[in-house]
């Protein structure tokens, strides 16, 4: 499968290895600096894609319910499939998996799965008969070298992202599974408790230069290759040497610290994508509502505040026709009442009227005004006028 793999030239590999002794690399990197990293997410959950430099890692999650293990029956199960693609690389073929796409899978599978980084337990739906299978699809887009730590950060972003069906057993026997559409019940995400990092030295001449995320033309000239695969808190999850020449004790133990500050910077960059991605989801669900909401809430405000000030004024109306009323009571009930009076009699018997204009023509004002009806006014009449009447009368 690597025979078609670009080969350096004499020159260029004397070029390589005098720059590497010098603390110097081909695209101007120091021996422990990782090229830029770039991660994107697609509009499914559990789609990312890596860009490190100029490898491009495309991963994809995807879950389906099957049967457990019989030795893990409540347990689910992870599974990590890889596809190098010819047009990433002339040396890749078309067909079954080489070995190099081999050897990609299980390093990555061994750093996820005997790590325990994702939670197994919680994919368990019926124990013994009902478990979620996770598959991780890794598509290699472009080989520009270190597709190990490429394909890695691809798998831990789309897990990061991936959502499962909710689903809810019952039935007569209490073991019918019923999964449930994304659109009635939100998705939920995996339990992951950490994140194994990887991270691929490289080493040339005797084993004693050695530098992290390897190019496409320093994998053609290195002499061999260790991956640790390490978390944030600095647990080694594995380690993986890929033959060639021997490493010293004190070397490993060195490339050991030095990926555990590397895991703890992609860690974070990791998380941040995530959070990024899982905000502006929440966003996009949000957007269907906020534009009938102010409306409903603003409606009522207006009507409360036009009722309010109506029964101001209302108020406001009824307390000066009290104060109006209040100040002259007497006049307006003799009003109503000598209005209602005349009324009734004129309606009752029209004769009244003549005779009582004919009267009033003949007779005299003072005769007149003691025939005509007195008021509540004449009626009563303060105590000093009667004594004087009654003084004169005797």
């Amino acid at each position: 499968m690597m025979d078609q793999r670009w080969r350096p030239t004499v020159n260029e590999r004397e070029f390589i290895e005098q720059a590497l002794q010098s603390d110097l690399r081909v695209d101007g990197r120091r021996p422990f600096d990782f090229r830029k990293l770039k991660i994107v997410f697609g509009r499914e959950d559990g789609s990312a894609e890596v860009e490190l430099g100029e490898t491009r890692v495309m991963g994809y999650v995807t879950a389906q319910l099957v049967q457990p293990y019989k030795d893990r029956p409540s347990e689910g199960t992870l599974a990590i499939f890889t596809e190098f693609s010819p047009m990433a690389d002339p040396a890749f073929e078309p067909g079954r998996p080489g070995e190099a796409a081999i050897e990609l899978g299980r390093v990555i599978d061994r750093g996820l799965r005997e790590s325990r980084a994702v939670d197994m337990e919680s994919l368990c739906v019926v124990a013994g008969k009902h478990v979620w299978s996770l598959r991780v699809d890794l598509h290699i887009l472009d080989n520009g070298g270190n597709l190990i730590d490429a394909a890695n950060i691809a798998a831990l972003a789309a897990l990061s992202t991936f959502r499962r069906p909710e689903c809810t057993v019952g039935g007569e026997d209490g073991q019918q599974v019923t999964v449930h559409d994304p659109e009635v019940r939100d998705p939920l995400p995996l339990t992951i408790h950490h994140l194994p990092i990887a991270v691929t030295f490289a080493y040339f001449g005797d084993g004693n230069i050695m530098v992290i995320d390897p190019t496409y033309k320093e994998e053609a000239v290195m002499g061999g290759r260790m991956t640790a695969t390490i978390n944030s808190n600095g647990d080694v999850c594995s380690i993986q040497k890929a033959g060639g020449e021997g490493v010293m004790s004190s070397v490993i133990m060195q490339c050991l610290r030095i990926a555990s500050v590397k895991a703890a910077d992609i860690t974070s960059k990791i998380k941040s994508k995530v959070e990024d991605y899982t905000t502006t989801k929440a966003l996009q669900k949000v957007k269907r509502t906020p534009a009938l909401v102010p409306k409903k809430v603003h409606v009522p405000d207006v009507a409360m505040k036009e009722s309010t000030g109506a029964l101001e004024n209302q108020a406001s109306k009824t307390s000066n026709d009290v104060q109006q009323i209040s100040k002259d009571p007497p006049a307006t009930v003799k009003d109503n009442k000598q209005e209602d009076v005349e009324l009734m009699l004129t309606e009752s018997n029209p004769e009244v009227k003549s005779t009582s204009n004919s009267g009033a023509a003949g007779e005299t004002d003072e005769a007149q005004e003691s025939r005509t009806p007195k008021s509540l006014k004449d009626a009563v009449k303060p105590k000093h006028k009667r004594k004087k009447k009654q003084h004169g009368k005797s």
